[in-house]
């Protein structure tokens, strides 16, 4: 049998899943939702991320869906979500970029309509917005072949500037490391994103993809450059490898994990089995294929869990992620889905909850596949 695990890879690549969040310790709440330290800035303590807005291939967008993920994207707004993660490279094709013009979109909106809200209410015509509500951008710039310099980056900046119609970003992000194939291409784009802040395009930068080792190195340059770390972000779930070394790296850094697919593209929410897989054509098919009949075992655990703290899979998954001081960034497409990831927030799983499923976790015997650009 043909394995898709490799597609599936090259896809994580252009990959970041988000939405709502459980006050860590220490945090302060806006909404439903806390606020956490992130290197010099603070963000939501769960984001949403928007690589479905616009992805074919996996998630089967259609810009007819544009009203309903507007749906959930206000609704989590509202619950205080201000963090959202999202690609330059993130749209399939001839809609490339789409997810930076939807959030551009969407807050423009959103916006509108709380102005109208306000003028209706009080007669007052504008709305003046909280700080500490303001929509965050976290924009992932991807080092494609051609961006061999460091200006290439600041230009892709601008170019996902001009699309979410934005005069700066909360955070630049490289998209994946090049050390693993290109090492001078790596410099180039550790020197843009310098220059990115250093041209008030962003508030911060951070990296994605990147392991201990590679974060340290990058971690020293910004030291010397003076620029600011917000953030690094790695696939983390209870199907992911542990790796606590990342943790540490991350607290040398002064930035916050960030954990990207924290329900295992769908596969930890409980809706998929051997006889319901994603449709025929769907990379997700065959890799669920490959890895829920060693998953029972933690997918059972999770079920009981869920069962006894009364909650659903999915937002024991996501509440597990918090529990391990990242913030975790589940995609939501609809209203629902916005309100499934809202009800991970609010409640903590115990810490004999928590051991259980780790203990479930580390008996996984094939775990997700790993990014191919990852790092160490």
């Amino acid at each position: 049998m043909v394995s898709f695990a490799p597609l599936l890879a090259l896809c994580l690549v252009l990959a970041a899943e988000t939405v709502t969040a459980l006050v860590l310790p220490g945090a302060r709440t806006v909404g439903k939702v806390g606020r956490v330290s992130a290197g010099p800035i603070e963000i939501s303590a769960l984001g949403c991320g928007t690589w479905s807005w616009g992805n074919r291939l996996l998630w089967d967008y259609d810009p007819s869906q544009d009203e309903e993920i507007y749906r959930a994207y206000r609704e989590i707004r509202d619950a205080g979500v201000t963090i959202f993660d999202t690609g330059d490279s993130y749209g399939t094709l001839d809609l490339n970029g789409r997810a930076e013009i939807l959030l551009g979109q969407f807050e423009r909106r959103y916006l509108q309509e709380k102005s109208d809200n306000s003028k209706s209410m009080f007669g007052i015509g504008t709305f003046v917005e909280n700080a500490s509500n303001k929509q965050q951008v976290a924009t992932k710039l991807a080092p494609y072949p051609w961006r061999l310099r460091r200006g290439s980056l600041v230009k892709a900046a601008k170019e996902s500037l001009k699309r979410l119609e934005q005069d700066k970003l909360a955070i630049a992000q490289t998209h994946w490391s090049t050390a693993n194939y290109n090492v001078f291409q790596e410099g180039a784009l550790w020197e843009g994103l310098g220059d990115i802040f250093d041209e008030g395009l962003c508030e911060a930068v951070g990296v994605s993809n990147y392991g201990p080792i590679q974060l340290e190195k990058f971690s020293n340059r910004m030291k010397e450059r003076n620029v600011p770390i917000a953030v690094a972000q790695v696939q983390y779930s209870l199907m992911t490898a542990r790796n606590d070394e990342i943790m540490d790296a991350c607290e040398d850094a002064g930035c916050r994990l960030i954990s990207y697919s924290p329900l295992c593209l769908g596969l930890l929410t409980g809706k998929y089995n051997l006889d319901n897989l994603p449709r025929e054509g769907n990379p997700r098919r065959q890799l669920f294929r490959e890895l829920l009949p060693g998953a029972q075992p933690l997918l059972g655990t999770l079920n009981a869990v869920a069962k006894d703290v009364g909650k659903t899979q999915s937002q024991v998954a996501i509440n597990w992620a918090i529990s391990k001081g990242t913030v975790p960034i589940p995609g939501a497409r609809n209203l629902a889905q916005a309100q499934e990831n809202l009800g991970a927030v609010g409640w903590k799983l115990s810490n004999a909850a928590v051991q259980e499923l780790d203990n479930a976790s580390a008996g996984v015997k094939k775990k997700m596949i790993e990014n191919i650009f990852q790092t160490r």
